[in-house]
Order: C-alpha cells, then structure tokens, then sequence
C-alpha cells in the first residue's frame, strides 16, 4: 500500500512540474542567401605584337654590310643589312635607271601619241569609240559574209557574186582599219601608264621619308639595300657578313611594340556567341601574377579550328594597357567581362 502511494506522488509531481514549465517558442527560419551564377568567360591566350614582319630578300647575293644587331631601334626604311651580286642594285644605282626609264616612256608616249595623231580615222567612224567601231565593223563583216557565201563558187563573171564579194572586201577593210584605230589607242594609253609608274618609282626613290606603304616597291627597285618596312625593334636576324643569302629567304624580323594584342587558343562555340565587339576584357600573364591588364575584344574569327576535339574560335584582344617586361608569346589568362 506504501509503495502504491509513493508512485501516485512521483506522477502527481511529474504532472505538475509539466503544467508548470514555461511553453517553448517557435524557431523563425533563417532566410537563405540568393547566389548568383558566376557568367564571367574564360580562355587562354597567347600575347602577341599588333604589327611584325619577317623580311625576306629581294635579291640573291653575298652580305656585304649588316647594319644592325638583335634588340636595335630601327626606322621606317632603314637600311639594316647590304648585298652585293651581280643582279642587285643600290638606291643610287635605283634612281639613275629610274631616271632613264622615265625618259624611255616619256619618249615611247610622243611617239605612240604621234602616231595616232597621223591616223586619218574613218569618217564612217565619227561618233563612235575604237571599241565600238570595231564591234559594228565585225558584225557588217559578219553579215557581208554570210550574203556572199551562197555566190562564193559562183564564177567572177557572175554579176550577183562579184557585187557581194566586193561589199564582203569592202566590210574586211573598214575591219581591218577600226582594228588598226584601236592598237594606235591601246599603244598610247600602255605608253601613259608606263610614264606614270616610272615617274612613281622616280618620287619613291628620290622621297627621303620611305613611306611605309612603299617600302615594299622600294625593296624591288633597290634591292642590294634590305630596309625596314616600318620604325620597330629587331627581334630576329639571320644575317652574317661575308655568307651567301638567296632571295625569298627571310632575314629580319621586326616588331612594333608599341602596342600588344592577346589571341585566345581555347574559347570554344559555346562561349563565342556571348561575345561582341568592343566587349571589355581583362588578362593575367602567366609571366607576371597579382597584375593585370585591360583591353577591348578587338576581333573575333568567323573560321574555326578544332583543338582536342572542340571547335574553337580565335578572338582577338587589343590591350589599352601594357608593362615593358610583356614579351611576345607569353600565355595570358582571358576573362570576358
């Protein structure tokens, strides 16, 4: 009976402990953060100078001067290396046969000029251009034959036959004569155009400035010389005085490092057509970590090529930042902002 009212305490006590503590409160839920997908694109590329040219030989012969070494400053048509052979000519050598060739068309034009002038042209011709009155003289020779050919075995005595054949002679003449009109032009304007592109050699060889978008006829005219195409610095030479060089091989390069461009190697199809002209860009150098340079997609390919099994597309980068350590063919990490 003891141990029965001792378990009715325990419960009554339990009951009122759990009528007695306090109720506990609802939690009020955190709320999650939104994230947002990271959409910036990257690519490797490959840091490169804006404008270099390999030269090559105009002419072949032996090396006579090298006038520059790796690494040297050079200016637009500035002689950097000389040969000596028996088809090279030098700048001097250049002007004074540019000189006589000026002469020899200026000549081969008066006399081309006179000779047309001395034409007597063909009254039946008045109004018309050589090319026109050769086009309408082939066509009456055309028709001239085509009334004679029924009458062409007929006898000379034939009065039909020897009508026709005469007016068939007669259109064969005028041919003949608007044929001749035409080369009398055709000599005259191919002796103009020689006068002219002599007299151009003439002003590029005598004009002290080498302006870059000649320098290449200039390298023909005076090929003994090896000149720069345009102001840069020297970055190959494979030229030594005393060897022997061949025309077509290439000598020098130059590079302008005024300014760099970075071409991707790996941007793939996926990613290319989120890009567009103009689209600000930012580039890491493997070679210089914790900086970074900005620039401006300047061109993206519309060619593909196929790397690891991916089509990929080359996107040209110019960079309105550089640093004098950037040498050309340094990776570069590209993030299309």
């Amino acid at each position: 009976m003891k141990k029965i009212a001792f378990l009715t305490l325990i419960v009554l006590a339990l009951t009122v402990a759990a009528c007695g503590a306090p109720a506990s409160a609802t939690p009020t839920p955190s709320p999650i953060p939104t994230v947002l997908a990271d959409t910036t694109i990257v690519s490797d590329g490959r840091l490169e100078p804006i404008r270099f040219a390999d030269i090559a030989l105009s002419a072949t012969g032996l090396v006579s001067e090298v006038l520059v070494k790796e690494g040297d400053q050079i200016k637009p048509g500035q002689v950097i290396a000389r040969l000596v052979g028996p088809d090279t000519r030098t700048l001097e050598e250049a002007r004074m046969a540019a000189v006589q060739e000026v002469n020899a068309a200026y000549d081969a034009t008066r006399q081309a000029q006179l000779a047309l002038d001395n034409f007597d042209i063909p009254n039946e011709f008045s109004g018309q251009t050589p090319g026109e009155a050769v086009e309408a003289t082939l066509k009456a020779v055309n028709e001239a034959r085509a009334a004679y050919d029924p009458y062409k075995d007929y006898p000379t005595s034939n009065t039909t036959a020897r009508e026709f054949k005469y007016r068939l002679d007669n259109a064969w003449t005028k041919y003949r004569k608007a044929i001749q009109w035409m080369q009398l032009t055709t000599d005259v304007e191919a002796a103009e155009v020689r006068l002219t592109d002599a007299q151009a050699d003439l002003d590029l060889l005598n004009d002290p400035n080498f302006a870059e978008d000649a320098v290449g006829r200039l390298a023909i005219l005076a090929n003994a010389e090896l000149r720069a195409p345009f102001g840069g610095t020297i970055v190959t030479l494979n030229l030594k005085v005393g060897e022997y060089a061949s025309a077509g091989q290439v000598a020098v390069t130059v590079v302008d490092a005024s300014t760099w461009v970075v071409k991707t190697t790996d941007l793939t199809e996926i990613d290319v057509v989120k890009l567009s002209d103009g689209q600000p860009v930012t580039v890491a150098l493997d070679a210089m970590p914790g900086k970074t340079l900005k620039g401006n997609i300047l061109f993206i390919s519309h060619t593909y090529s196929e790397s690891q099994g991916d089509v990929v597309y080359e996107v040209t980068i110019l960079l309105t930042q550089t640093d004098p350590l950037m040498r050309w063919g340094m990776t570069a990490e590209v993030k299309f902002e």
